[in-house]
């Protein structure tokens, strides 16, 4: 995991200020940075991250805690990184002094659904965090997996439905894909991106699955 820091020439810490900075400036603005989760790569490049990523079966889940990967870490005065994806992700987006929305409209990607109260979104891994740990996370340090929990800089987090979320769970795309067909294609697209960028490891099911979905966009 430290060869990805080191040949990017950034460490954890230069990028977790990086992200800072950028949510900073974009909560200063009163407007989001964007619309929606950073555009994954095309679906020719995903195919090629796809063929080059580690295929073997999937580790174990011994050890595994949520508390290892720590999330939504604090990006900018009082908002964390949850609050700083539900500005993002959503329209007219209001926060009050703690950084809390307050309201605001979010329309999930995976099932079309529009909500105007924050409690019924989630903020979804793409990559699930005990998914990560599974393909190879276990063997990083906590402030690298701290990373992967609050990337705002690769597809890695979006605002979605909280049931649609928790049907999810730490499930790969060979087990679920968003009940929206459309959205299947940016989907797979955003998984290569992540586990690409993190050198995670993918299991054959998994990886005949991405192609399939890939094959079809």
């Amino acid at each position: 995991m430290s060869g990805i820091y080191a040949r990017r020439g950034m460490r954890p810490a230069t990028l977790a200020a990086l992200t800072a900075l950028a949510s900073s400036a974009a909560l200063l603005s009163g407007s989001p940075a964007q619309a929606a989760p950073p555009t994954p790569v095309s679906v020719a490049t995903a195919k090629t991250y796809l063929s080059g990523l580690t295929e073997k079966a999937e580790g174990s889940s011994s050890g595994y805690s949520r508390d290892k990967f720590p999330h939504w870490s604090n990006q900018s005065g009082n908002c964390d990184t949850r609050e700083v994806v539900l500005k993002r992700d959503g329209t007219g987006v209001e926060q009050d002094s703690a950084c809390k929305a307050v309201s605001g409209t979010w329309k999930s990607a995976y099932d079309g659904a529009t909500w105007t109260q924050a409690s019924d979104v989630d903020i979804d891994h793409v990559v699930p965090l005990a998914e990560a740990w599974r393909s190879g996370a276990s063997g990083w340090t906590n402030a690298e997996r701290e990373q992967l929990a609050n990337d705002l800089t690769r597809p890695q987090l979006i605002a979605v439905t909280d049931n649609v979320n928790q049907s999810k769970g730490d499930k790969d795309p060979a087990e679920w894909m968003p009940p929206l067909a459309s959205y299947k294609c940016v989907y797979a697209r955003m998984w290569v991106h992540v586990k690409h960028h993190y050198e995670l490891s993918v299991d054959s099911a998994e990886k005949s699955a991405l192609q399939s979905v890939l094959n079809s966009c």
